[in-house]
C-alpha cells in the first residue's frame, strides 16, 4: 500500500475511533475497540492485540486473530524490546530478529508500539503481526502511536 494511501487510512481510522471512544472511561473497552477496528481495516494485519504489564510479566490483553501466547518470556522478543527500549519497533522480517517469540509461525513481520499511562509510564504494548514480510513502516508507526493516545489510562 502506498504511503499516502496508508497515511489517509490511518487518519480516517483515527477519526472513527475518536467518535467510537468518546463516551468511554474504560481502558480495556477502548483497547478492544481499537484492536477490532484496526484488525478489520488493514488486510495485512494478521494478529492485532495488546500485551499488558502485570506484576513484571507481559500478559495478553484484548486481541484479534489466532490464539496468542498468554505470557511472553521476560526480556525476549519484539514486545519486550519495545518496552525495554521505550520506543516503537518495526521488524521487517521477524526471522532475522534475535529472540523472536513465534506464537504463530505464519507471522513474518511485526510492529510493536508502547502503551503509556497518563503519567507516561509504559504499561504494555500494541503488537501487530503480518503474514507478509516488510508490511510495516514509519507511516504505521506514526499512525498507531497517535491512535494509542486515545486510550486514557
Amino acid at each position: 500500500m502506498e504511503k499516502e494511501k496508508k497515511r489517509n487510512r490511518y487518519l480516517r481510522i483515527y477519526n472513527q475511533l475518536l467518535e467510537l471512544l468518546e463516551p468511554h472511561d474504560n481502558p480495556v473497552a477502548a483497547m478492544a475497540t481499537i484492536v477490532s477496528v484496526l484488525h478489520h481495516k488493514f488486510d495485512y494485519y494478521f494478529w492485532t492485540g495488546f500485551y499488558l504489564l502485570h506484576d513484571g510479566e507481559l500478559i495478553v490483553g484484548p486481541y484479534q486473530g489466532p490464539v496468542a501466547c498468554i505470557k511472553l518470556k521476560k526480556d525476549s522478543g519484539v514486545c519486550w524490546a519495545g518496552i525495554n527500549q521505550k520506543e516503537s519497533i518495526v521488524i521487517p522480517d521477524v526471522h532475522q530478529f534475535s529472540g523472536h517469540i513465534a506464537c504463530d509461525s505464519r507471522s513474518n513481520s511485526e510492529i510493536v508500539v508502547p502503551l503509556k499511562s497518563k503519567e507516561g509510564d509504559i504499561i504494555g504494548v500494541l503488537d501487530v503481526d503480518s503474514k507478509d514480510l516488510n508490511s510495516f513502516n514509519e507511516v504505521d508507526k506514526l499512525g498507531l502511536e497517535k491512535i494509542l493516545h486515545l486510550i486514557n489510562m
